[in-house]
């Protein structure tokens, strides 16, 4: 018997290591492919979209706040992998009533590496699971900090920016980007005004969950002539995972500057 508790408190009981998996979380989705399971994973949400075999390929069970429970039911798992910010909790206690779930619950750096180690020891992957966490680890030591000030914009009309404890923000806190506005919480509305009296250096634009464009950049120009736009991959600010290990290339490939 496997029992472990996962990161909302829950305690999660396996008979053996699992064998049918389904994942109701892109980034989570991600990292099982990437610790080697292929076959053990059947079914996914329809926003995994990555690895695109597995979106071609997988079941897929609904989206992550309206999962099709009676689908993934008949899937047989012996493990759903959900999460609390991207779940239902009413979707997450009708699955617990025929199958174990374990739910991660991430906020820094330092909840995802966990996250990874615990998916990796539940899975039987302890190995491959500490390779890739020190991967992450060594590729956010190497990055050179950019010492700059940012907003990071997650939606429009209204505008959304990410507050301090969320997962973006220890991300740019990651790369030596000063979040200004990492006094607010979540993902609060903020106008043009606030923006410009924060005194960013850059104002980054998301590719997700609002798919920010070139026009933005346009518009946003004129609003804010003294900041430097700049669209940014959301994956790699958001997904918590085994797409980490690619952010400090990125941030080197990125490299704005004021």
């Amino acid at each position: 018997m496997i029992t472990v508790t996962d990161q909302t408190g829950e305690r999660v009981s396996l008979p053996r290591v699992p064998r049918r998996i389904v994942s109701l979380v892109p980034s989570q989705t991600e990292l099982l492919y990437d610790l080697g399971l292929d076959e053990e994973v059947v079914g996914i949400t329809k926003f995994c979209v990555h690895p695109e075999s597995w979106f071609r390929t997988k079941t897929r069970i609904g989206g992550t706040k309206k999962v099709e429970v009676g689908r993934l039911k008949a899937l047989g798992p012996d493990l759903v992998i959900a999460n609390k910010e991207e779940n239902t909790r009413e979707d997450v206690e009708a699955i617990r009533a025929f199958c174990p779930v374990w739910t991660s619950d991430v906020g820094t750096v330092d909840d995802a590496l966990s996250m990874i180690r615990d998916i990796s020891s539940l899975c039987g992957l302890e190995v491959e699971g500490g390779r890739l966490e020190n991967e992450i680890r060594q590729s956010l030591v190497s990055i050179t900090a950019l010492n700059l000030k940012a907003a990071y914009l997650i939606w429009k009309d209204p505008y959304m920016t990410a507050g301090g404890d969320t997962f973006i923000h220890h991300m740019m806190e990651a790369a030596g980007i000063e979040n200004v506005f990492k006094e607010k919480s979540r993902y609060p509305e903020v106008s043009i005004e606030d923006i410009r009296e924060s005194r960013a250096d850059l104002v980054f634009l998301s590719s997700e969950p609002y798919p920010f464009k070139i026009k933005d950049i346009a518009e946003l120009s004129k609003l804010l002539p003294k900041q430097k736009l700049v669209i940014v991959d959301g994956e790699m600010f958001s997904w918590y995972g085994s797409r980490m290990r690619h952010f400090a290339g990125y941030i080197r490939e990125l490299t704005p500057k004021p």
